[in-house]
């Protein structure tokens, strides 16, 4: 059942006024959740936050689009074409420097011809840039597609740099060489004018990915893995962290919690994260699958430890439910308080972005009451 109308549940929390008002991430009792489909066919979902607050929804497969709120997602204005023809790279990059918008267009399914295009007013209008993309350790310049959105890293002596998930498709994307595939990242210290490769991800037959930036100033890197050559179980999530600003990768772990993709096959399924705007507190939420018989049943995760564990989840949409995107909103600016959620229905007839609050996924409990179980 594809929800089209607008929850608002008041529940008996208690929780100060005060409480509430310091950050609205924090549960003051009031569920909210709503689905729009805002994309007509295609395929491929980004979704970010401008500095100003403008949500930011990215689609396409045949051509890159961008349609925009500037009402915290309760209305959208119309598509605007940022490249026709123009295959989604992913990773649409909020600059928290200057305030641009980098999005990442490539030809055609990679590997194939990259072109990065920045936006300077939020959105409304973009123009093509000229990057340069060092290799990585291996020699591969790394593909785009179809990776979760990038960051800004704010801690640390890296602050300020810019950095998003990349891949290598290693000697070819056909299944026979899904065994060379691995995940990495690119980051730029320039403002996303020279961007660098990290370290391969430690695990080969990966694919997509998500990364957050923690408070410790840690980055928690969550990908899909389509083919396991290690024995590890290729249907969960794979996890690493970097140290060092995303240049290199260590401690690999396999999640018992988050699954990829549906369970009755070795293949994976792109998801979501980001880490919720609450100071001192890392709250992630994921977005995949839950499901034995294909890509249906979307689900939201809940870690309230930096993804030490996941003790919370909620079902999004019990139907068609396939690649997916997640940003929060800012504070001071309409999209305050929400969680978007931009995902493909399947099979594959449009976007939907899926609009809520902390207090949904949590059923309106205190979230803070989940740290010490």
């Amino acid at each position: 059942m594809r929800f089209l109308s607008c929850i608002a549940i008041t529940l008996a929390v208690l929780i100060s006024c005060d409480q509430a008002n310091e950050n609205p991430f924090w549960n003051d009792g009031n569920e909210f959740f709503e689905v729009k489909r805002i994309f007509e066919e295609e395929r491929f979902p980004n979704v970010a936050v401008a500095l100003d607050g403008t949500v930011i929804a990215t689609w396409g497969r045949n051509s890159y689009q961008v349609r925009r709120s500037e009402d915290g997602g309760e209305t959208w204005g119309p598509v605007i074409t940022v490249a026709d023809p123009g295959f989604h790279g992913g990773g649409v990059t909020v600059d928290e420097n200057a305030g641009d918008i980098l999005v990442f267009v490539e030809e055609g399914h990679p590997p194939a011809p990259l072109t990065v295009y920045r936006s300077k007013d939020h959105g409304k209008s973009w123009r093509q840039e000229e990057v340069v993309i060092h290799p990585d350790e291996k020699g591969n310049v790394p593909s785009m597609h179809m990776n979760e959105r990038g960051i800004t890293l704010q801690r640390g002596p890296h602050a300020g740099r810019l950095i998003r998930p990349s891949r290598s498709y290693g000697e070819g994307n056909n299944r026979e060489y899904w065994s060379t595939h691995y995940t990495n990242a690119i980051y730029s210290d320039d403002n996303g004018k020279t961007w660098y490769t990290s370290e391969p991800f430690p695990a080969k037959g990966t694919g997509e990915a998500t990364l957050e930036e923690l408070s410790d100033g840690r980055i928690y890197y969550n990908s899909r893995r389509h083919l396991s050559t290690d024995g590890l179980n290729p249907r969960m999530r794979h996890i690493a962290w970097s140290y060092d600003g995303g240049q290199t990768w260590e401690d690999l772990s396999v999640s018992d919690v988050l699954p990829d993709g549906s369970q009755h096959r070795d293949y994976g399924l792109m998801a979501g994260l980001v880490r919720l705007p609450v100071e001192d507190h890392d709250i992630l939420i994921f977005s995949n699958i839950v499901s034995d018989d294909g890509r249906r049943g979307g689900t939201v995760w809940a870690s309230f430890d930096g993804g030490k564990t996941w003790p919370v989840k909620r079902l999004v949409d019990e139907g068609g439910f396939a690649y997916s995107s997640m940003a929060a909103g800012r504070k001071g600016t309409p999209s305050e308080g929400f969680i978007y959620l931009l995902f493909e229905d399947h099979p594959y007839t449009g976007g939907f972005m899926a609009r809520f609050n902390l207090d949904w996924i949590t059923e309106g409990r205190d979230w803070r009451t989940f740290l010490s179980e």
